[in-house]
């Protein structure tokens, strides 16, 4: 018997070896393809040359081998590491520039970012830093934030407490310690599971990777959750292993106070997405140089040298495919006519539920698998982000390079589900989360860019429902009802920046606006305003989701990528487009990143020694 089972698990092991190792596929990151950074472009017209090439049929390449849907770092990621290999891409974008949630705006001239907050993994040598390097060919640089570089602030105003949180793997935990005698086991114990929690992350990737005969075998066996860890605590909600750790409250509440990153309250989290979230920051946090639409800037020459194309104001409305249900192209909008653009394969980074239920043909949706799919996931949160525009350099102001996150109390559930649940009047009363933060701050460019200028976003959660009757209207003129409601969260979330930063006053604001769940359906396509993409909650990390949603569909020539193939945020749905391009370029990327940043310290450590 129990030779027969180490039969078994030797059969597995190779198995499992073969198609996480095997692959002989070209590889984006076999070259080097660094360059002397070269001088920051700070004309918004030179940029928008490059970021917002409008579609015309005229500008479509020959010969596609590839269209994306959706130029947000999941879609554009993907072409780039498509367009080292030589293949020739097009990205379409339906906003007016390239990027997702990647780009910036600006307005009575103040730029405002609208998505990229604060990265982390950015060490030198780290494989996600050595992989964004190749894929901007060296000319994406970044800034460190402040260390600390998150605060959290809990409490009304009579009775406020702040937490710092420093990166360090030794000096976050140390810091705590500091900020909680006595709580010193917990808060190993924590660190431990975090770590031990996040490594295991590897096998999301073989479940989507591997034949799915040997993945069915793995979940339904429970083999896959003694492999990984991750797995076998994606079950367990984020409020559940805490409570277990400590019984004080605000430890509690700084244990689990970045759920605002993925958009699940902690009894909703799964452990596994939240230890991700924390692993993620503890070596430090860092904000790209020059503003986060120089990420899309320094990718679409990439894909441009080999003959591709990212073209914007491209709504695709539907997917094209043959008598045989195979993929073949896509039809894009130009005014009242539909024109048809062909590639052997189409890859969607417009989310699942987008690609699913509005851009295959009816006939499609109705396919068992595709409804199996389906039924696995449920919208995130929408979201509501409030862009200030201030009179003053960050040294009037009192602004850094860090973030700050502000609940009233350190109830969380209780707090999000009160707001939820509440009307839409009651709700701006009631915010629940804060999070606060200065690109303009973190931008050591942009004293340059906009002298005397400074910038604040206020972000927080909210229900699309609250705004739904407004979604058909003019984007500039939905109605002084709904501009009414959009003022009272503004007036309600300036009240707390301005009691947590006393030095920005009412005369110091020259602009500010706020885009609500139906202002994110408009310009960057999510479906019901959500922040994230499918929702990130427990459901989203049993092994069997993990499993079913692959980058390749039920539909032949079909493929997603992106954070709903596989997770929310920058680095997830770059961890997407890894993810896809290995089952297109048939060779495990993730593996050729981890064998990319050894080089680059072989070299560099070469390089000090002479």
């Amino acid at each position: 018997m129990w030779l027969g089972g180490l039969i078994i698990v030797a059969l597995l092991a190779l198995l499992i070896l073969k198609y996480v190792f095997g692959g002989r596929g070209p590889n984006p990151f076999e070259k080097d393809t660094r360059e002397p950074a070269k001088k920051k472009v700070f004309d918004k017209k030179e940029k928008n040359k490059v970021l917002k090439q409008g579609f015309v049929a005229s500008k479509v390449p020959d010969n596609l081998d590839a269209i994306v849907i959706g130029s947000g770092i999941g879609g554009l990621g993907l072409a780039v590491l498509l367009a080292k290999v030589g293949k020739k891409v097009l990205v379409l974008e339906q906003h007016d520039r390239a990027g997702g949630c990647c780009h910036t705006f600006t307005e009575k001239g103040f730029e405002f970012d609208v998505g990229i907050h604060y990265i982390g993994e950015l060490l030198d040598h780290k494989p996600f830093r050595c992989m964004l390097d190749q894929m901007t060919n060296g000319q994406l640089e970044w800034a460190p934030l402040e260390n600390p570089f998150d605060h959290v602030v809990l409490g009304p105003p009579e009775n406020r407490r702040r937490y710092p949180i420093y990166s360090g793997r030794k000096r976050f935990v140390e810091e705590l310690k500091k900020l909680f005698p006595g709580e010193e086991k917990a808060i190993d114990e924590y660190v431990r599971l975090v770590k031990k929690t996040s490594q295991g992350i590897w096998v999301a990737a073989v479940l989507k990777l591997a034949p799915a005969p040997l993945v069915k075998f793995l979940v339904h066996t429970g083999i896959i959750e003694r492999l990984s860890v991750f797995f076998k605590m994606a079950s367990c909600s984020l409020r559940d292993v805490v409570d277990e750790l400590t019984k004080n409250e605000d430890l509690r509440a700084i244990l689990t106070y970045i759920f605002g990153t993925y958009g699940n309250m902690p009894k909703e989290a799964s452990f596994s997405m939240h230890s991700l979230l924390v692993n993620h920051y503890l070596n430090g946090a860092w904000y790209p140089k020059a503003g986060a639409s120089e990420i899309a800037y320094h990718m679409i020459p990439i894909i441009e040298k080999v003959g591709g194309a990212v073209l914007v104001r491209a709504p695709v409305n539907r997917i094209l495919f043959n008598s045989a249900q195979e993929a073949c192209g896509v039809s894009v909008m130009k005014g009242q006519e539909e024109i048809h653009v062909r590639a052997p394969i189409v890859i969607s980074n417009a989310g699942i539920f987008n690609t699913y239920e509005k851009l295959i043909p009816k006939e499609l949706q109705t396919i068992t698998a595709i409804q199996k799919q389906l039924s696995l996931l449920k919208h995130g949160y929408g979201g509501l982000s409030v862009f200030v525009g201030l009179n003053g350099t960050k040294e009037e102001l009192g602004l850094k390079a860090d973030n700050y996150w502000i609940y009233p109390e350190n109830n969380y559930d209780e707090l999000m589900e009160t707001y939820m649940k509440a009307d839409r009047e009651e709700a701006a009363k009631k915010i629940p989360a804060l999070f606060v933060a200065s690109s303009s701050a973190k931008d050591p460019t942009w004293e340059e860019r906009s002298p005397g200028k400074s910038t604040m976003t206020l972000v927080t959660f909210a229900n699309y429902s609250w705004f739904e009757e407004w979604k058909d209207d003019k984007v500039t003129n939905r109605g002084p009802d709904y501009k009414e409601l959009k003022q009272t969260f503004i007036d309600a979330t300036l009240d707390v920046m301005m009691d947590i930063f006393p030095k920005i006053t009412r005369d110091k604001i020259e602009y500010v606006d706020a885009g609500t769940p139906i202002t994110n359906t408009y310009y960057v396509g999510s479906p019901r305003g959500q922040f994230y993409g499918a929702d990130h909650g427990i459901g989203r990390f049993s092994p069997e989701l993990t499993a079913t949603i692959r980058p390749e569909t039920p539909l032949k020539n079909l493929y997603l990528t992106g954070q709903d193939m596989f997770l929310c945020g920058f680095a997830g749905a770059l961890a997407g487009a890894l993810t896809c391009g290995s089952v297109i370029l048939n060779r495990n990327l993730h593996l050729d990143t981890i064998a990319l940043s050894k080089r680059m310290k072989f070299w560099n450590n070469k390089l000090k020694e002479e």
